[in-house]
Parts: C-alpha cells; sequence; structure tokens
C-alpha cells in the first residue's frame, strides 16, 4: 500500500490573509512516512521565506492501481549570465513548444498575486482557465519512482527532482503544451520551462537573489470542455516519474533550442578505478531503453511485406488490405515504371560508383531533373538519395549563423533536422498561423530569413496555408521553401500540387523539395527551383556533395512514373475521390476525419489506445499504422490512414467500419471512456 504525504506551510499576513510560504509531498510507503513527515516539517520550518506559524502534514491512501507510471522527461540546462537573459531563453523555448506570445506569458506570470497553485492559461488567448484563482490548480500526488522495498529518505530540499517529477506530471496532462516555473524561494533562483515537445530544460538564473516572488502557468490547448479533465488529471490522479536522469551540467546555451546538455555525474555514485568495468554493463543503457520503450508502448516491430504494394498486400501468409502506404497512385508496381526499372537496370547497371561530382552520373540523371522541373513549373531541379538528405541538404546551404528559419510546429523531421543542422536560429510558428508568422518575421528584422513548411503535413493530412504564407513572405522579404513530398501526385487537379490546388497563377514559392517515394513510386528525393540555386546546390549541399549517386533503377522508374502521371491525371482524381468518400464514411461514424489529403488521421490520444487498435485492425484483415511518439507529441498517437487510387469503394467502407470498431474496443480494453469528438488531441 502506498501513501501520499503532503507539507502546506503558511503564516497570517494583513487582515489575517493566509502567506504561503512553503509546499512538497511525496510518495512512499508506510514504514517511510513518519521520517518523511519529520523532514518535511523541518524543511517548512528553514524555508527562506521565513517562519510559518501553520504547517499541515496530510497522509492520503492511494489506490495501487490508479497510479499512473509515466517516464521522466529528458532534461538539460541552459547557462545565463543574468534574469533577463533567462527570461529571454525562457520566451525562446515557449515559443518552440508552440506558444504565440511567450513574452506575454512571462509578463502574466511576473504581474500575478502570489498563488498556492499554478495559473491555468490557454496557449493561445491567455485565458485564466482555472476553476478558482484565487488557489490556481494544485498538482500534486505525485513522486519519483523508487525501486521495490525502497519508502524514499529523508533528503531535505530536492529542487531539481521535485521540479523535474512535477514538470513529468504535467507534461503528460491531457491538452497541456508547455509549463513555465520560477521559483518562490528567495535563495533560488534557477527555474524551468518544460512542454512534451522537447522535455525539461533549466535555466540557470530566471529571477535575482532576495526576490520571493515566483510561480507557475500551465499552458492549455484544448477544447473548454475538457478543462475540468485536465484539472482533475493534475490535481487527483497519483502519477509516479521513472528513471528521472540525474540533474544536466549548466553549459553556455547559445539558443533557447540548443543542444541538449549531457548529465551532470551522479554524486552518489563512485567507481574505484582500479576495478575494470563490467563489460556486460556498456551495453545496459540499451537494454534499459528498449524495456522502457516496450512498457510505454513506443517499441517499433518492422512488418514484412511479402509482396509488392497495392490495395492488398500479403502479409504473414495472410492477405490483407493495405492503408498504410505512401503508394498513392498504385504506380510501384505497375508493370510500365517497372519495366523503366528494368531498361535502367540494364542498360547502366545496379550502382553508379560514385558521388554526381566524380564519376557518378548518368544521361538518366540529367533527364529527370529536366522533366521533374518542367512537370512542377520551376527551372531546374536536383537529385539527392531521398527527401530527408534533399532537406538536409538544402536548408545548411541557404543559411547559417547569424540567419533566422521560421518553420511551421508540425513539419517533417526531415525539415527539422535540416533546421537544426544549418545553425541558424530557428523560430517556430504555430501551426499554419500565418499571424503567428508575421508577428515573428517582424520580430526578426534585418537578418536573412527563410520560412518552411510541408506542403501537406504528412501527420495531419491537411495543406499548408500558401496563399498567406506567400503575402507574408512577400510582406518581409523571406525565402520560402515548400517541401511537396505527399502534395506531389496528390492534390491539384492534375497532381502537380500546392501551387495548382490553390489555383495560383502568379509567383509561386521559391523554392522546393520533395519525394520521389510517395506518388511516383519510386525512391530518392529532389530540389527543384532557381537553376541558379540548384548551381549552388551542388557546390554546398553536403547530402548532394558527399552522397553516392541515385542509381539508375529507381531513376528510370520515376521517369516511367512521371509520363504516367502526366497522361493520366484521372489517377489523381480517383484518388482525390477515394479520400472524400473514406472521410464521409468516417464521419458517419462518428470520427473526426480533418484533412485534404490522402492521409487521414484517426486519433487515439492514448499510445497504447493506437497499438491495440492497429492490432484489432489486423486481426480483422486491415493493415494501418500506430504512429506514436517521438513521431506525434506524447498522447497524441493516431492511427494513419494513407489511401490508394486504387482502393475501391468496398475496401474504404470495410476499413472505416473496422477503424470505428477497433478503436471503441481498444478504448475499452485499457478502461477508457468512449472518445468524443470535443476531446481530440492536436499535435
Amino acid at each position: 500500500m502506498r501513501y501520499s504525504i503532503r507539507m502546506r506551510a503558511s503564516r497570517a499576513v494583513a487582515h489575517g490573509r493566509p502567506e504561503h510560504i512553503s509546499g512538497a509531498e511525496r510518495i512512499t510507503g508506510l514504514a517511510g512516512a513518519p521520517a518523511l513527515a519529520r523532514d518535511l516539517a523541518r524543511r517548512a520550518l528553514e524555508h527562506g521565506k521565513g517562519r510559518p506559524d501553520t504547517i499541515h502534514i496530510t497522509l492520503e491512501e492511494l489506490d495501487d492501481a490508479a497510479i499512473l507510471r509515466v517516464p521522466a522527461l529528458p532534461a538539460r540546462a541552459l547557462d545565463c549570465a543574468s534574469a533577463a537573459e533567462g527570461l529571454e531563453l525562457a520566451a525562446g523555448l515557449l515559443r518552440q513548444a508552440g506558444v504565440p506570445d511567450p513574452g506575454a506569458v512571462i509578463a502574466l506570470l511576473l504581474a500575478s498575486a502570489p498563488l498556492r497553485g499554478a495559473m491555468l492559461v490557454d496557449a493561445d488567448t491567455l485565458e485564466r482557465l482555472e476553476p478558482d484563482r484565487e488557489r490556481g490548480v494544485r498538482a500534486t500526488l505525485m513522486d519519483m519512482a523508487l525501486p521495490a522495498g525502497d519508502n524514499g529518505g529523508a533528503e531535505g530540499k530536492r529542487h531539481y527532482l521535485e521540479a523535474a517529477v512535477l514538470a513529468a506530471k504535467v507534461c503528460h496532462a491531457p491538452h497541456i503544451i508547455a509549463e513555465l516555473c520560477i521559483s518562490d524561494d528567495p535563495d533560488y533562483v534557477t527555474g524551468y520551462v518544460a512542454s512534451p515537445a522537447f522535455g525539461y530544460a533549466r535555466i540557470a538564473r530566471l529571477k535575482e537573489p532576495g526576490i520571493p516572488r515566483g510561480g507557475r502557468v500551465f499552458l492549455y490547448r484544448g477544447p473548454r470542455e475538457a478543462v475540468a479533465a485536465t484539472v482533475a488529471f493534475l490535481e487527483r490522479r497519483p502519477v509516479l516519474v521513472e528513471n528521472v536522469p540525474p540533474p544536466p551540467a549548466f553549459a553556455a546555451s547559445g539558443s533557447a533550442t540548443g543542444a541538449q546538455a549531457a548529465p551532470g555525474p551522479d554524486p552518489n555514485h563512485t567507481t574505484d578505478p582500479a576495478q575494470p568495468a563490467d563489460p556486460a554493463d556498456k551495453w545496459a543503457f540499451v537494454e534499459e531503453r528498449l524495456d522502457r520503450l516496450e512498457a510505454e508502448g513506443l517499441y517499433r516491430h518492422m512488418d514484412v511485406l511479402e509482396s509488392p504494394p497495392g490495395p492488398r498486400v500479403r502479409h504473414a501468409g495472410r492477405d490483407l488490405l493495405l492503408l498504410a502506404s505512401g503508394d498513392y497512385l498504385g504506380l510501384a508496381a505497375d508493370t510500365r515504371v517497372t519495366a523503366g526499372a528494368a531498361r535502367a537496370l540494364e542498360s547502366f547497371g545496379a550502382g553508379c560508383g560514385g558521388s554526381r561530382l566524380t564519376t557518378g552520373t548518368l544521361p538518366l540523371h540529367g533527364l529527370l531533373e529536366r522533366r521533374l522541373a518542367a512537370f512542377g513549373g520551376s527551372e531546374a531541379a536536383l537529385l539527392f538519395s531521398s527527401g530527408y538528405a534533399a532537406n538536409v541538404g538544402l536548408l545548411p546551404a541557404l543559411c547559417g549563423k547569424g540567419d533566422v528559419i521560421f518553420s511551421d510546429a508540425l513539419n517533417h523531421a526531415s525539415i527539422i533536422d535540416g533546421c537544426r543542422l544549418s545553425g541558424a536560429a530557428v523560430v517556430i510558428y504555430a501551426h499554419n498561423d500565418m499571424a503567428d508568422l508575421d508577428r515573428l518575421a517582424r520580430q526578426h528584422a534585418g537578418r536573412r530569413r527563410l520560412v518552411v513548411s510541408d506542403a501537406v503535413f504528412s501527420m495531419d493530412g491537411d495543406v499548408a496555408d500558401l496563399p498567406g504564407l506567400l503575402e507574408v513572405a512577400a510582406r518581409h522579404g523571406l525565402l520560402t521553401v515548400l517541401d511537396e513530398a505527399h502534395a506531389l501526385g496528390v492534390i491539384g487537379r492534375t497532381g502537380r500540387g500546392i501551387v495548382e490546388h490553390f489555383g495560383l497563377t502568379g509567383a509561386g514559392p521559391d523554392i522546393f523539395t520533395g519525394s520521389l517515394s510517395k506518388a511516383l513510386g519510386a525512391d530518392g528525393g529532389y530540389v527543384r527551383g532557381p537553376a541558379r540555386v540548384t548551381e549552388y546546390l551542388r557546390h554546398g549541399g553536403r547530402s548532394f556533395v558527399f552522397s553516392t549517386a541515385l542509381s539508375p533503377a529507381p531513376v528510370g522508374a520515376a521517369l516511367a512514373a512521371l509520363d504516367i502521371l502526366r497522361a493520366e491525371p484521372r489517377r489523381v482524381a480517383r484518388l482525390q475521390a477515394n479520400a472524400a468518400f473514406f472521410r464521409a464514411r468516417l464521419k458517419e461514424h462518428g470520427l473526426e476525419a480533418p484533412g485534404e489529403s490522402a492521409i487521414v488521421p484517426l486519433m487515439a490520444g492514448d499510445e497504447r489506445v493506437a497499438v491495440a487498435a492497429a492490432r484489432h485492425m489486423r486481426e480483422s484483415g486491415i493493415l494501418i499504422s500506430a504512429i506514436r511518439y517521438p513521431t506525434v507529441a506524447r498522447g497524441a498517437a493516431r492511427l494513419r490512414a494513407a489511401l490508394r487510387a486504387d482502393h475501391g469503394h468496398a475496401d474504404l467502407v470495410l476499413a472505416a467500419d473496422e477503424a470505428a470498431r477497433a478503436l471503441r474496443t481498444a478504448r475499452a480494453d485499457f478502461g477508457l471512456p468512449p472518445a468524443d469528438e470535443g476531446s481530440r488531441t492536436r499535435c
């Protein structure tokens, strides 16, 4: 049996109003409770804010079955020379978490009256949401998970550990996107920003010594009817946080989005240099990580397909309806496409044997580049080994230290990595929010600036607001880059992508990146745009310069597929009709079906629900992907349906019916209430 033991200390001030002095809590076995109660009382009496006149110690029995175990957040530490610099770092982290106006959030916290709890604030409107504004929201019933039989020791102040535990619970609460904390202890100037997006970031100084003011803000993004569930989780759900890392060492920050610092040494661990390390221990971290992934429902298994991609595939000896392939137009197994690959293989061999700048360039490469450029309406194109390589080659070639990249909050990992590799300041704008992009562009004037976005977002299936993006870019002189991996062959009347989708006749984005592995059914990636840009990338795009040339077979396949796409736009029309039909069928089952593309997310929220629902669908003969953290934010797991032009309507009726049944069954498997439209988790 476990118990929550909580300490709250206060003293009477003017007119008998109580002033909060200190608070702390632990979860322990009964044997550890007396020592912990003494320690917490001593802590209250020795607090920097003064001596309390009232100390409350509360012992509450917990239902073991109700205790939720969650993983600790990854931790890093950012150094700074002053509180002003620390607050700037905090603003950058909040912006990275998707908060539109971090400065206003910080001002709200600094101007607020002291609360016993935290403010619960709408991240977009800054509306206060806590039921009792005098009290705030109290995140309680939490502790660090301890080994079996360990009741916890009397350890005095544990600033870092308690903050890491609190941050982990808050960031696992539904609809919380970030937390900002400034300690009210006048002797403790370190604070933190935490978010499901990046973890727990300690900031060395968020106020000057001797200042007793502080507080917390929990930032919420979700429907108003779900606020009560969020408050209930924070205040009444017992949580144990597993594998809390040691305090990370403070290092020069460079920027609020800098690399994660290495964890500091464990002061309780000593090593005898005379004793050789146990060779078996060097892989212990791998086993521990894999065990954690399994426990959290995040362990990945690879499905081995025993047939070419199509509306149905052979898997583990069964024929399954395939709802998880980016082969949108059904071209990967088209005999004309495979014949194109075979001709290239026969003519030029299996591989090129060198980079494009040495001995790897073939006539096929130049031919495909010219045809891609012509199809998309660009001057030139340049092939890369993959769409990922295109983004991590392009962005660092265009921007570097001193420049600014504005990146949509839901951009693909290849864009995120390209931004990081560039060394530029990366500013995250709220998803598809052009007003936020405009505001941020005004704040970062005077430097080379670029905005990058997916054209079709790969997890939500929605389309970028290209007219709005181009308007903002023109106003501020931004370079524009759009990734059309999931747009080429999918949107637009003839599959030419996002420019055709919006019917734009004037100037479009400056540069496009894309993939040959989706609608074209082949392999590889590309950049297309002005000829001088592709010439520049031949010299400065590292993933182009230092990679072996794309092999002949996928180039031959892509050439044939592009010919088919140009000659048969009816395939695009069938794909778009299938997407509309499937969404309509899902809505008949009460399932929200957002987006405008061939990607349809079916939100599960809980990672376990997504995995179980995918398993139920497989048992019913349908192969669909369960998408989980880190591909999407924690608590935003979903089934992702990827539709094809060659799906029949009977296939889609079956898939929609089974998806609704599988999600209901999976929620029941874990004792969760049925989902409703208002509880859909956005990521």
